[in-house]
């Protein structure tokens, strides 16, 4: 059983067959997917997924290679999105210093910030994108102690995660645990408690082995839980279990 807990079925990479891929998930032991805007449409089609299938929610943020479009009009517009009840979350949000066409890390900064105060006002759980960043995602997400969420695709050290944990995050695990190459990531999975650990896809990327370099979907975090379950010395049953009820409890879902 999985709940896909970071997917983006919106991206064109789904153009031509996503809702045979959708409607093929349940089939494969997915029971659950967090949808999350990047840009602004994707956010509104994050909710246009989560409003026409039961299983699926949304998140909606504007990412920080858009950074530059934020102002007060974008957050009014996802304050409007997040009164559908299946919006869950704002995100995906956050700071990404890897690329030099990027905006600028001030402008970051600021609709980073600014969306952190739309979650606190909302009362809402935050996706955290951070690549490249950690230093000033930190520093930012101390300055919303009120606020707690996911920080995504992690790619932090262990220090990095203990001070995240700190705060009330969860981490999340895409494929990349799967990799050959993958310690530092292998070494945070160890440190993370069981009541903080969730998995995603990051779909249409981050396929994880066998499937690296193919379009990722929801029923391939089977392999994640598998490694997981390796590096935790738990059964696979409980990495299940307990990565399902985790982000149930932080979009507080059935409650």
């Amino acid at each position: 059983m999985i709940f896909d807990s970071h997917a983006h079925y919106d991206d064109e990479a789904f153009n031509e067959d996503r809702e045979n891929v959708i409607l093929g998930l349940k089939d494969k032991g997915v029971i659950g997917v967090l949808n999350c805007g990047a840009s602004l449409e994707g956010a509104r089609m994050s909710v246009e997924l989560s409003s026409k299938y039961d299983f699926i929610y949304s998140a909606v943020g504007i990412h920080p290679e858009h950074a530059d479009i934020v102002n007060d009009e974008i957050i009014d517009e996802l304050r409007n999105l997040a009164q559908n009840p299946k919006v869950r979350a704002i995100g995906e949000i956050g700071l990404d210093y890897h690329y030099e066409e990027n905006p600028p890390r001030d402008i970051q900064k600021a609709a980073f910030k600014l969306q952190m105060e739309l979650a606190r006002e909302l009362k809402l759980p935050v996706v955290i994108h951070d690549r490249d960043a950690h230093s000033d995602t930190l520093d930012i997400l101390k300055q919303f102690p009120e606020v707690i969420g996911t920080i995504h695709c992690f790619s932090g050290s262990v220090e990095f995660a203990q001070e995240c944990l700190k705060l009330g995050y969860y981490i999340g695990f895409t494929g990349v645990i799967t990799f050959k190459n993958a310690k530092k990531i292998g070494e945070v999975a160890k440190v993370v408690p069981m009541d903080r650990i969730l998995v995603e896809t990051d779909c249409p990327y981050m396929s994880p082995e066998p499937n690296r370099g193919k379009r990722n979907e929801s029923p391939y975090i089977k392999y994640i839980i598998e490694k997981i379950s390796e590096i935790k010395e738990k059964t696979i049953q409980e990495i299940e279990y307990i990565t399902i009820c985790n982000i149930e409890n932080l979009l507080k879902i059935n409650k």
